[in-house]
């Protein structure tokens, strides 16, 4: 199973959210994915949810206890006082794709800063 973390700023638009994307998945040859997923108050967004219905893929949040469980490569001192975790998109996507996942794409960010992926598999 690959999913894909997405994390992303209020100002973020779909364009943001499919650049990350693209960045994260030209990373992994662009294998393609299972579900996207991001923390849960933000999988309500509409921006996420435009997102996967775009994608057909299911669109899953994660808690943030279960976020603050995962280790990332990369930390953000920003993401960490806020979810606790170095990155949102690295840990949404490891907590999602279960207990033997591991990163295949560390996380990128949009052109314009807004938006950020990772790929994780299991």
């Amino acid at each position: 199973m690959r999913v894909m973390g997405i994390g992303f700023r209020a100002a973020a638009d779909l364009a943001s959210l499919q650049d990350a994307l693209q960045r994260a998945l030209s990373a992994t040859e662009g294998q393609r994915i299972d579900a996207i997923v991001t923390e849960a108050a933000k999988s309500r967004e509409k921006v996420f949810q435009e997102l996967a219905q775009l994608l057909r893929l299911p669109g899953l949040g994660v808690t943030q206890s279960d976020l603050a469980q995962m280790i990332t490569p990369t930390q953000s001192q920003r993401i960490q006082d806020r979810f606790g975790t170095g990155s949102l998109a690295e840990a949404a996507a490891l907590a999602a794709a279960g207990p033997t996942a591991r990163l295949v794409a560390e996380r990128v960010v949009s052109g314009d800063g807004k938006a950020t992926a990772a790929i994780a598999e299991s």
